[in-house]
């Protein structure tokens, strides 16, 4: 089961990362293009004084919501928060690169 977000999330490809605007400041997951068709998850930040708020879960849900709407990416895991959000959420396997 997916969870809706009420913050949006969007593709910055010009710094490579996904953002989410949370109470005047940004929230991100930064990637690296990994060939035609895999995003390498390597960094989830929330500003440091929000943290414990639920803005991470609702960032890396709201990417992977992103990456599957595009419909062209699978994603590699490299940071630990991404790795254990997307092993507490299997609905989202499918959007697992083989590795």
């Amino acid at each position: 089961m997916t969870r809706d977000i009420d913050t949006p999330v969007t593709d910055n490809p010009a710094t490579s990362r996904f953002e989410m605007p949370i109470e005047g400041e940004t929230a991100f997951v930064a990637y690296q293009r990994r060939g035609p068709d895999v995003l390498y998850l390597y960094h989830a930040e929330v500003p440091f004084h929000l943290n414990g708020k639920g803005y991470g879960g609702r960032l890396v849900e709201g990417t992977l919501q992103a990456i599957r709407a595009a419909g062209r990416d699978k994603v590699v895991a490299g940071c630990s928060f991404v790795r254990r959000y997307m092993a507490d959420h299997p609905e989202h396997d499918d959007l697992r690169a083989p590795q």
